[in-house]
Formats: structure tokens, sequence, C-alpha cells
């Protein structure tokens, strides 16, 4: 990009901090003022990501804004290629629907949701952006330190002693972060990633030993974010405590890990006498996390539980892929990766209106029972007794949220699984390894085994016997579900399309040399370029 075009690098992260400073300066009983603004820029953002997206899509080579006109590796520079743009766009499809949700009764439940929100965002679009270790570090800071205040907003006991949790493991993480990044410094000069992966070919010795343990506390800190076993144990607690709209947007954060590793495996660690760096340690973590993810799943009786078990499933097998090192395979893990998450944030949603309705007493009875199998005897059986109209949009909603993370045909989930499956199996040339198989049986039987607990989920839900009161759902909290929703089909409809896009990035990923010479190469705005000329800005 070129022109003033070339500025809006920068806007995802300026916008939601403009936001958030000025949503502090408004009294904290103006919500109305306060939605108005939030919304606006999230609107904006969306519109701003766009653009980027579509920029990203036909660019040839990463577009580099230098932040201070200081050349890279001394100055900050944000980086936007094809990934980055697609987590950006990611986390704006997620951001409006969980803000708008959030103002039917969330965002009044505490003080300043509204600017908490926007600095995840900009935590968020931070991380992604930007090209160097240090940085990585301040946006994952404020990623957290935002999601600190949201997964405590609504107070409750439940939700404090978990958030508490949740807090103390996390700055746990932060400090190994800032030693990981310490080791990696001293040991190789630069924190740059471009710069990085030039460099770190040429650190031998007691350096490189050096470097590889800071690169194994970062990969630490990246694995308690992703959710691996046996460092997942907050995950499906703090998301199932966690207010519906902030586990929507959540549900995006949990792939920031996933981000950085891909990143870092491929530009950093992905040539030479570093090839395979970790490779093993994502492979048989990620299929730990499955397994761990796809009992607890069978196991979870609560839909908060079950939803926060089906995070993990899907960062294991997102790990489980990038352990293989196979490009084939990536593709479909990165449309698997847009669309269980999508489906996620919506069925985290889903999960409030569907328990509104639900009477708590009633369904530990119901589940006790189903257990013993009592209560058949004596029932009346009404007979032509219509479902209101609300329980039949949030049964179509369930519906499809259990068919998209079953990873059953027709929808986005089936698609994305397939290509992983395709790719690990059908691409395989001559004897295929047992530990292939081990992972295809792993990534079906934790599909079978999110059918078997949405099923048993949703008949106690929608068709038990036992009356409910049918829940007061608003316009504004069905909607953004149901776009969601939409989103997945329209992620089918258009698959071909997606999965040349997720080709195309992966194909970017593995030729890392592009990413470098672009980020070492950037011109500072104003400077002389070969040809004699000036220019505006970087190209």
């Amino acid at each position: 990009m070129t022109g003033w075009t070339h500025h809006l690098i920068v806007a995802p992260i300026l916008v939601p901090l403009a936001t958030a400073a000025l949503l502090l300066l408004l009294d904290e009983r103006q919500r109305v003022a306060k939605a108005l603004i939030s919304v606006g820029a999230c609107i904006v953002l969306a519109a701003v990501v766009t653009t980027l997206f579509r920029a990203a899509s036909t660019a040839a080579v990463p577009d580099v804004y230098l932040l201070g006109n200081w050349p890279a590796p001394f100055g900050i520079v944000l980086v936007l290629d094809r990934l980055s743009a697609l987590m950006l766009a990611l986390t704006a499809l997620l951001a409006i629907p969980s803000l708008v949700f959030s103002l039917a009764r969330w965002h009044a439940a505490g003080s300043h949701f509204h600017t908490m929100f926007q600095l995840l965002l900009m935590g968020l679009n931070g991380s992604f952006l930007t090209g160097d270790l240090f940085n990585l570090f301040v946006f994952f800071e404020v990623m957290l330190a935002a999601s600190y205040g949201l997964l405590l907003h609504g107070s409750g006991q439940q939700r404090v002693k978990v958030g508490m949790h949740y807090i103390a493991l996390n700055l746990v993480a932060a400090l190994l972060f800032l030693i990981g990044v310490s080791l990696v410094y001293g040991s190789a000069g630069t924190l740059n990633m471009a710069d990085l992966a030039v460099r770190i070919g040429e650190i031998e010795g007691d350096r490189r030993a050096l470097l590889e343990a800071g690169a194994g506390i970062l990969g630490v800190v990246f694995l308690i974010k992703a959710g691996m076993w046996p460092l997942n144990f907050w995950l499906p607690n703090a998301y199932s405590a966690a207010a519906a709209p902030v586990a929507g947007i959540l549900a995006i954060a949990s792939k920031v890990g996933i981000y950085v590793i891909l990143r870092l495996s491929l530009l950093v660690f992905g040539e030479g006498p570093q090839d395979g760096f970790g490779l093993s340690v994502l492979l048989y973590g990620g299929m730990a996390t499955i397994a761990f993810g796809a009992i607890g799943v069978l196991a979870s009786q609560a839909l908060g539980r079950l939803a926060g078990f089906s995070v993990l499933v899907s960062s294991g097998t997102l790990l489980t892929v990038l352990g293989t090192g196979d490009g084939e395979v990536a593709a479909g893990a990165l449309l698997y990766l847009v669309s269980s998450t999508v489906t996620l944030g919506a069925f985290f949603m889903l999960i409030e209106l569907v328990e509104r309705g639900q009477d708590a007493g009633a369904a530990v009875l119901a589940v006790t029972m189903e257990a013993y199998g009592e209560g058949d005897e004596g029932e009346e059986v009404e007979i032509g007794v219509t479902m209101p109209g609300t329980m039949a949009v949030l049964g179509l909603c369930f519906a499809a949220c259990g068919i998209l993370l079953s990873g059953l045909p027709p929808l986005s989930g089936f698609i994305a699984k397939f290509a992983i499956l395709t790719g690990m199996v059908g691409a395989g040339a001559g004897t295929i390894a047992p530990s292939t198989w081990f992972v295809v049986a792993l990534i079906v039987l934790s599909g079978l085994a999110a059918l078997i607990s949405l099923t048993r989920a949703g008949i106690r839900t929608f068709w038990a016997s036992m009356e409910g009161t049918v829940p007061r759902v608003f316009v504004i909290e069905i909607a953004p579900v149901m776009l969601l929703l939409l989103v997945t089909v329209f992620l089918t409809a258009q698959a071909g399309t997606a999965m040349r896009f997720m080709t195309d990035t992966v194909a970017g990923l593995k030729a890392p040399q592009q990413y470098i010479e672009a980020v070492r190469g950037a011109h500072r705005a104003g400077r002389p370029v070969p040809d004699g000329g000036q220019v505006e800005a970087s190209d």
C-alpha cells in the first residue's frame, strides 16, 4: 500500500486506544453515550480491517510500517501480511457481535466495561501486527490486563474465585515472557523477528544454548495461553465463569498463542539447523490436549464447561497440526481456526440465552434421573403442544453449533476437518506413519465426543419433560449469535475461495525470505530510495 492507505496499518491499534481514552472521560452513568461510542469505534475498526484485509490479499509482499520512522531492527515495526490480516479480521468479526450482545445487560453490570473491551482489542490487534518480541510482550500485557477486568466483570463469588486464579497464572506467564525475551536478546542481540531469523543461524556454542532456553521459556508462555495440556487447567473454569460476551471475545484471545507459535516456528525456526525446533512438543502435547478436551466434553454436564473444553479441543487440533510441520495440512488448520473460533464465540453467547429459561434444581434432578434411569413412570403426555418461537430459534442455533463443533457436514467445521484429514492421509506418499493414524483417530473421536455431549445436552434442554420458563430474549442478544452462525454458512458456501486464501497464506509463511526482506528493506519516509526519488511512506 502507498499514500494515506499505508498509514491504516496503525489504525487497528490507535482506534481502540483513542476510544478507550475518550470513554474514561465520560461519567459511568452515561451508559448510552459510552455504548454508542464503543459500537461506533468497532464499526470503524471493522471498516479499516476490511480495507487492510483486501490489500493484504492482493499484495505480493508484506507491508511494513515504521513507527517513529526508524528503520528495522532499531525501530518499532508493524507488519501486515495475510496471516496478520486474517487474525485482525477474525478479531473484528467477533468484537461487534460480542459488544452488541453486552448492550442488553452486561455492559451495565460493572464499571468501565467498554474501556476494557477497547483495550482488549488494542492488545489483540497489536499482538497480530507487531514485528518484534518486545512489543509483542507490551501488547500481550495490555491484552491480559484488560482481560483481568473483563473476566471479573459482573462480580459473583465463582467469577471472582476463578478470576483470581486466572490473574495469578497469567502474572507468572508474564514474568516468564520477560525472562524469555531477555535471554533471546542477550544471546542474539536483537528482538526484531526478521532480524532474529537472519542471525539465528550464526549463533553457536553457549549463546546457542541460551537462545534455545529463551525460546523454550517463550514457548511455555504461548502454550499456556493456547491451553496445551498440562498447562490448560485454568481455561475451562475461566471461560465458563466469564460473562457471555466476555467469553465470546476471549475465544480469539486463546488463539494469540497459536498465532505466535505459527509465526515464530516458520519465520525464525523454519530453516537451517534449527528447523523443527519444538515440533515434537507441539505434536504430542497437541494430541494430549485433544484427548483431555474430548474427555472433558464428555464429562461436562454444564454447557459452560462443555464450551470451555471445546476450546481445548480446538487448540489441541491446531497445535497438533503445527507439530506435523506439513504445509498442506496447515491450510486446512487455518480454516478450522476461523470456523471453530467463530462457532465458539456464538456458542458462549447462546449458552446464556438457553440457560436463562432453565431451573437449576430441575437441571440437576434431570441429570440424576438420567443417570439412574428413573422418572418415566406416571408422566402425563401432552399432545399437540407447540414449541414457543423463542425456543425454536434457540434450538436451531444450538443444533448449528453442535454440527459445527462436531465437524458434521455440511457446514464449515466439516470442510475444515476434512481438509486437515485429507492433507494428513490423502497426500501421504507410500506408508503413512502410525502417529498420523493416531492423530486422525483423535480428531474423529473428539468430534464424536462433542456430538454425544451436545446431543445429550440438547435433548435435556429442549426435549426434557420437566417444564421450564421460556427465556426472554432480546433481538440484540440473538442477532449476534445468528450473525456469527451465518458467517460459518458463508465460509461453507465460499469454501473454495477460503481454502485458496489459506493456501496462499501458508505458502507465504513457508517462504520467510519475503517477510525478512520487506522488514529489513523498508524505507524511511522522506528518505531517498535507490532510484533517486523521495517516498512518503515505506512501500
